[in-house]
């Protein structure tokens, strides 16, 4: 790993076309060889997009493992270079909104696009955050990913396990709260609501943390600019009368307003997460190969 990551760091001198093009070869290569990941993502967008030929399907696949290769390889972007270099390939939409972030307590709501991690850099280059973190199994990569994630301002990380109170905390302290919100956890406080006309497993806790700390709920999503030129992070008007009374009307809203931006960068998505690994009692994993 040591070797991968001093190759990364050389590579982060390279200009982002030919990285980025190094990336999405790399992707196309593992589109071949990961068949259990290629699986996952098929399985996904038959699910999602029924309305796709198999073939449209199987080119869509192959274009987001080349996105996802791609956002991997330039992270050497993200966690080395200097901030004026990120600030010339990050185009932030209208912009971040510091005033909203310094009039309440505020959650950054980043659905899980392969560049995500972007979006993080460009919250971080004008204001601190709190987030949840999973510890990585290589020790080396760890701790090159923490200090890429903070490099910039003071970044407060809390496990999953601790629950949500050090987060309220923090937010009450004027740190927004960077969540990723879509991504299957279990039934524990989950609930069943559409994800693309399919019940997955969607967490009510951003309408249960915005209900308790009255959080303004600001949208966030990054993507790729055309033309290997950059990044763009945009971050949408804060969602009005959110949450409501009902939690799992929230989770529906959230649900909903995810999958139009997946319509809009339908590669860039993580189609390789298993969005629908738990299932109603009875029902079985549609991940399971016949």
């Amino acid at each position: 790993m040591r070797l991968l990551l001093g190759l990364m760091w050389l590579m982060h001198w390279l200009p982002l076309p030919i990285l980025g093009r190094f990336g999405a070869a790399i992707g196309s290569l593992l589109f071949m060889l990961l068949k259990k990941r290629r699986h996952i993502a098929l399985t996904n967008l038959r699910l999602c997009m029924p309305e796709l030929s198999e073939q449209e399907r199987v080119a869509l696949a192959r274009r987001h493992f080349q996105s996802y290769s791609r956002s991997v390889w330039e992270r050497a972007i993200l966690w080395w270079a200097s901030e004026a270099r990120l600030r010339r390939l990050i185009r932030v939409e209208p912009g971040v909104p510091l005033a909203q972030l310094q009039q309440r307590p505020t959650i950054l709501l980043c659905p899980h696009f392969v560049c995500l991690d972007v979006a993080g850099v460009a919250v971080m280059l004008e204001s601190s955050l709190c987030s949840i973190y999973v510890a990585q199994k290589n020790k080396a990569f760890d701790e090159v990913l923490r200090q890429g994630r903070s490099r910039f301002r003071p970044v407060q990380l809390f496990s999953r396990k601790e629950g949500v109170k050090p987060i309220i905390r923090a937010m009450r302290e004027h740190l927004p709260y960077f969540m990723l919100p879509d991504m299957d956890f279990g039934a524990k406080d989950a609930e069943f609501v559409p994800f693309f006309g399919v019940p997955a497993a969607t967490l009510t806790a951003p309408g249960r943390i915005a209900a308790a700390t009255g959080a303004a709920v600001v949208p966030v999503v990054a993507t790729f600019l055309p033309d290997y030129a950059g990044w763009r992070v945009q971050f949408f008007p804060p969602w009005e009368d959110y949450p409501g009374e009902d939690m799992v009307a929230a989770a529906r809203r959230m649900n909903a307003f995810i999958e139009e931006r997946v319509r809009e960068a339908p590669a860039e998505y993580f189609w390789t997460h298993k969005r629908f690994k738990t299932r109603p009692a009875g029902e079985a994993s549609p991940y399971i190969r016949p």
